[in-house]
């Protein structure tokens, strides 16, 4: 009996310092999102700053607007993941954009501050890229409409571009130009050319580890199954060598920054991993089949950043497929410090190559 109380009062005690070290973290960090959300606010006469839900293809889904002039034009940025939302991250890159454009952040079916907002049953049966496509439009429309625009500038990263590169094609009048960050041309050259890397890496690293885990999905992806399992895997490992992030193995900064988002509760900062959950199953065996290596021709201007040591989505396939695109106007610009974060690793050059390459798209249309 005197052990067992013992180690119960040790249990106790234990959760009483963990408890009061975890509020103390909590204050500590509700103290450190009020800077950012000071930092952050807009406060110039003539701007906007807005967070809200609208419905959009049936369900309520949350849109973030902010920029310091409502005269700019407006960029829509269709995040990543699937269901990656870039508004718990805006923080760290976005604030010089909102000088120049009004930034829309959108958090999609599924992701983020809108997973919480229709049963995860209830819409298991539309998770899929054809209506992603629809809600992107839908969202186009809206934000057109609300804010008195003739048209928007179309903006996506990673899994993004399926979605906005889709929208563009399928309802070219939306927009003035489009800009892929991360794009995606084909997943099954981009999962082979990053598992060559990765094997390469392991190989003059003479990482056994690696080698191991590699070599148990090779060939990869083969004519194999792209799994969750494998593709686990096949990522993991070019991202240790920085093909996430380039010249680092991790990216902290960006997997914690929701903690410090003054958009996101806790409650939206654990919605973020429920809704990759239960999005990445569903939209996997479609995902996998991308290939926009067939289209030829495109209808608006299209602006490319690539990263140079981007092997998550690998850009050898973008670059290729601009050369021979046939658009009103084309435009590759590469990111020699990259990897497939551009806005985050190199914020100041994705400014200027906004500046310079899509701002007097509109300008000019206008």
């Amino acid at each position: 009996m005197k052990i067992v109380w013992l180690g119960c009062l040790i249990l106790a005690l234990t959760s009483t310092q963990v408890n009061a070290q975890q509020s103390a973290d909590t204050a500590n960090t509700n103290k450190a999102k009020e800077v950012v959300r000071d930092l952050e606010r807009i406060v110039a006469p003539s701007g906007i700053q807005e967070s809200y839900k609208t419905s959009i293809g049936g369900i309520d889904q949350w849109l973030n607007v902010r920029g310091q002039d409502q005269a700019n034009p407006i960029v829509l940025f269709v995040h990543g993941g699937p269901a990656s939302p870039l508004t718990p991250a805006i923080w760290q890159f976005q604030r010089p954009l909102e000088e120049y454009f009004t930034m829309v952040n959108w958090d999609q079916r599924g992701a983020g501050k809108t997973y919480g907002e229709a049963d995860p049953k209830d819409i298991g049966d539309s998770i899929h890229i054809a209506r992603y496509v629809d809600d992107a439009i839908e969202v186009a429309e809206y934000i057109k409409k609300r804010y008195h625009k003739k048209k928007i500038i179309l903006m996506a990263h990673s899994w993004g571009t399926v979605v906005a590169m889709s929208a563009a094609l399928k309802r070219p009048d939306l927009f003035y130009a489009y800009v892929g960050i991360g794009q995606v041309i084909s997943t099954r050259e981009n999962e082979r050319i990053s598992f060559e890397y990765a094997l390469e890496q392991a190989k003059a690293h003479d990482n056994a580890a690696a080698l191991k885990e590699l070599e148990s999905i090779a060939p990869y992806p083969g004519d194999q199954p792209i799994t969750r399992e494998r593709i686990i895997i096949a990522r993991k490992w070019p991202q240790y060598y920085g093909g996430l992030s380039a010249f680092r193995n991790t990216s902290t900064y960006y997997f914690d920054a929701p903690l410090l988002s003054p958009e996101y509760d806790e409650a939206d900062v654990r919605a973020i991993d429920e809704g990759s959950l239960f999005t990445l199953g569903k939209i996997l065996p479609e995902f996998v089949g991308v290939d926009f290596s067939n289209i030829h021709t495109f209808p608006i201007p299209v602006v490319m950043f690539m990263g140079r040591h981007d092997y998550t989505t690998p850009t050898a396939p973008t670059a290729a497929w601009l050369s021979k695109l046939h658009a009103p106007y084309r435009q590759g610009v590469w990111f020699e410090h990259s990897a497939h974060m551009i806005p985050w690793e190199e914020p100041g050059k994705t400014l200027v190559s906004l500046l310079k390459y899509v701002r007097p798209l509109a300008e000019k249309a206008n």
